[in-house]
């Protein structure tokens, strides 16, 4: 039986790959997903603790807020113990900023209670942004946020953790090895051999860097995507408000998808709550 030929990528593509690093979320996330002991490697280092077992590990894990923004994590995981871990890697200092860390924590408890559960059921949570720069800008190779009260300088207790990892330290602890290998391109020059054979594979065999290739691409029309709608999503809605049809849409708009069209027109036909006048006396 002939072999199926592989799908012929752009060299573009290529040299993309080859310059990966593991600060790189679309990279990261495919190193890591469903890889449960590169998984708890990380947090073993991170969080200091050697005991952690990861049961189950996903890349870039959507979890929907139906009143508003939603958010997409590069890695979700959990261990043994039903700890959850919420791992982001960020370039920007803008993608860390605390605000972020509090959606990302507030979206997994209101997704992690069913309607009948009791809040002591809530799983303990740890939102982990390990950060090319020192986002903080304290000099720390890592920080740890929980809540205190402020009068006894006593842990509040509510098992939220948010965790800071500084991607510029560069020394010889465990840590800081492991921020080393998030910074190199190439897997012999990685510390960690289980992290470095995962790098390898995606970057040296045909068979990973193809599959690298198919993620670039997706991603790159998911961009283009992305654009496209946010460039008319206001002239659409505009649009079915006043009488514009599904199917003039997407002939008026044909680098709109149409499944993103839908989506709008259905938007756009929700009724909208009129305010109430204000009574005066």
């Amino acid at each position: 039986m002939p072999r199926k030929r592989t799908k012929a990528y752009s060299p573009e593509i290529y040299k993309k790959i080859d310059s990966f690093r593991l600060f790189d979320d679309t990279f990261m996330s495919k190193v890591f997903d469903g890889q449960k002991e590169e998984t708890a490697l990380l947090l073993q280092i991170i969080l200091d603790d050697s005991a952690i077992k990861v049961i189950s590990v996903h890349a870039q894990v959507e979890i929907k807020n139906l009143q508003g923004r939603s958010v997409r994590l590069d890695i979700k995981a959990r261990n043994s113990k039903g700890v959850i871990f919420a791992v982001e890697v960020q370039r920007a200092d803008s993608g860390a900023i605390p605000k972020r860390a509090r959606q990302i924590s507030s979206l997994i408890d209101a997704n992690s209670l069913k309607a009948s559960q009791d809040f002591d059921k809530l799983p303990e949570t740890y939102v982990i942004f390990i950060t090319e720069h020192d986002v903080l800008k304290k000099g720390e190779p890592i920080y740890h946020i929980d809540r205190v009260i402020r009068e006894t300088d006593e842990l509040f207790g509510d098992m939220e953790h948010i965790i800071y990892v500084n991607g510029e330290i560069d020394d010889d602890t465990e840590l800081g090895l492991l921020m080393r290998d998030f910074h190199c391109t190439q897997a012999k020059d990685m510390h960690f051999s289980l992290l470095a054979k995962r790098v390898k594979y995606f970057k040296e065999t045909q068979r990973g860097r193809d599959a690298m290739c198919a993620i670039v691409e997706q991603y790159a029309d998911e961009k283009v995507r992305e654009e496209v709608l946010r460039a008319n999503r206001q002239a659409l809605l505009k649009g079915f408000r006043s009488g514009l049809t599904k199917k003039m849409a997407k002939t008026m708009y044909p680098k709109v998808k149409d499944t993103d069209i839908d989506e709008l027109y259905q938007e756009a036909k929700k009724p909208t709550r009129s305010r109430r006048p204000v009574k005066r006396s």
